[in-house]
């Protein structure tokens, strides 16, 4: 059955203004108060008439909640919120589900206790609901016994419906005890959803990864996992026609507000807030919850980045000693793009499902992806909490450094930004461990990734060299650098390989620069420059 997508919007007219959904997950809640709603409903339909058992990833903030709360409203039977929609038209023999949703994103997990705290919460209501008692049984034999119970009562098969499924796993990544006591909490409750098959309508697990061979669903093997289906590619997020077909005066206003034509502010949008595929061969999705705001208070930001830190991302690059610019080059197959089995060996899969980076490219004949930034947002975002991550220097002091430093290449004093690269080395409060050669990787690559912003830097690696250039208005830096060799050695390999020719015929003034690090010292040793 062919999938459709229609937009149900209040526009400004007389002087009411549209309503966007921000921080609103609630379906019956946006469609009775008239908020902005991206009609998604033909896939409820579709998965209500082809399946039974779903698993659906999706970086936070992209609609997962909104959909399964509009699942939930289908299966309650509640036509009336569905007037427009295109499960209207589709449905013709609505019937009323008992619904139990398991939403296991607003809590800390902290402890065992924690997750069986939250858990005992939602069955203690499902056993009101349904006039059970726990009587001392553990957690999955309670929710036997309420699955049993609300088919009783109700003479129809159970929905179960699971929010964020993972959200005690992610919390819990780099202490493996904890993780493995969540993952055994966790595996036997949701195995009860294949024990009990014969009193279930749906299951539908939604979360941010996928965890699936470390037994988290080792019982319920008998999911149809949606994440990489190009059928549901847009099951979640916006798509550029869907915003110029229904919101297209919305983006003239914002486009007015900000002195751009209306296409320029598309591009804009595109630029900062789209990129995101799910498939290799699915047009880009924009983040909702970006558009919305910057659609909203007609400004753009960096809105999806403001709502977390990817800390614990960080912490796993930084345990897998993971040299940070094969990020956008290393090839994934699909298999460890589409779980978090390897982690421990490959933190890509994380970074991905995470929504950092997206799918940029598909080899076919080796089933293999390169990932990459989707968009502006993304980039920028994580490049600088990478920077205070990465970059030796107090956090407080990152954006004074990066300022200071982007003016001084622009106004053509390498002197001054190779002397503050090699005072933010020398910085003796950072005890650096590991690999020197990856953290001097590592470190060059955030920081001149930083300065990409700004300015044009393009890197280029080899054979373990590496080099880079630099472009402004009025100045080329060529870059070598070397390790523990000498700053003589990377400006003889400018020369040797000539990297300069393609310049020969611009006015700009260009600069070769060749820079030696330490291993010992974990610094800068010596730097020379051939103006």
């Amino acid at each position: 059955m062919a999938i459709f997508c229609i937009f149900a919007v209040r526009f400004q007219h007389s002087g009411v203004m549209t309503k966007y959904p921000i921080g609103l997950q609630n379906f019956q809640g946006l469609r009775e108060d008239g908020y902005v709603y991206v009609d998604k409903t033909a896939f409820v339909y579709e998965m209500a008439q082809s399946g039974k058992y779903y698993f659906l990833s999706r970086p936070r903030r992209f609609g997962k909640s909104l959909f399964l709360s509009t699942l939930e409203a289908y299966y309650l039977g509640k036509k009336e919120l569905f007037k427009g929609l295109a499960l209207e038209r589709l449905e013709k023999d609505w019937k009323v589900y008992p619904v139990l949703h398991l939403d296991l994103n607003a809590a800390k997990y902290t402890d065992s206790e924690a997750l069986e705290s939250i858990l005992d919460g939602h069955f203690r209501y499902f056993e009101e609901t349904y006039g059970t008692t726990p009587n001392g049984l553990s957690l999955s034999e309670r929710f036997k016994v309420i699955i049993r119970r609300a088919y009783e009562q109700t003479g129809q098969k159970v929905v179960i419906l699971v929010d964020e499924y993972d959200k005690p796993l992610l919390q819990a990544i780099g202490n493996k005890a904890l993780q493995d006591e969540y993952r055994a909490m966790l595996k036997s409750v949701y195995g009860v959803a294949k024990t009990m098959d014969g009193y279930i309508q749906m299951a539908f697990f939604t979360g941010v990864t996928k965890f699936s061979k470390v037994s988290v669903f080792s019982d319920l093997n008998n999911l149809e996992d949606l994440t990489l289906d190009y059928r549901y590619a847009e099951i979640c997020g916006i798509t550029e026609k869907e915003i110029r077909d229904n919101l297209d005066e919305e983006v003239g206003k914002m486009a007015e507000a900000n002195h751009l034509t209306k296409e320029e502010c598309y591009a804009k949008l595109k630029e900062n807030y789209d990129g995101y595929h799910f498939n290799e061969e699915s047009v880009g999705m924009y983040n909702p919850f970006s558009l919305i705001n910057a659609l909203s208070k007609q400004r753009f930001k960096d809105y999806w980045f403001e709502t977390g830190t990817p800390t614990f991302l960080v912490e796993t690059l930084k345990q897998n000693n993971y040299e940070l610019e094969n990020m956008t080059r290393e090839e994934v197959t699909a298999d460890l793009l589409g779980s978090l089995d390897s982690i421990d060996q490959n933190p890509l899969p994380l970074l991905y499902q995470s929504g950092y980076l997206t799918i940029k490219d598909y080899s076919p004949r080796f089933n293999s992806y390169v990932l990459g930034f989707p968009n502006g947002e993304v980039e920028r975002g994580f490049t600088q909490f990478l920077f205070r991550y990465y970059a030796p220097i107090r956090m407080d002091q990152s954006v004074s450094f990066i300022n200071n430093f982007t003016r001084e290449v622009e106004a053509g004093q390498p002197e001054k930004f190779m002397s503050r690269l090699d005072s933010m080395f020398a910085d003796q409060h950072y005890q650096i461990a590991g690999e020197a050669e990856l953290y001097f990787h590592n470190v060059v690559y955030v920081v001149f990734k930083m300065l990409g912003f700004y300015v044009d830097v393009e890197r280029h690696t080899s054979d373990g060299r590496m080099d880079m250039l630099v472009q402004t208005k009025d100045y080329i830096y060529i870059f070598e650098f070397k390790i523990d060799k000498s700053a003589d050695e990377a400006l003889a390999q400018i020369e040797e390989k000539q990297y300069a020719k393609p310049f020969e015929t611009d006015s700009r003034k260009l600069y070769k620069i060749g820079v030696n690090f330490s291993s010992a010292t974990r610094r800068i040793e010596e730097w020379k420059m051939i103006p």
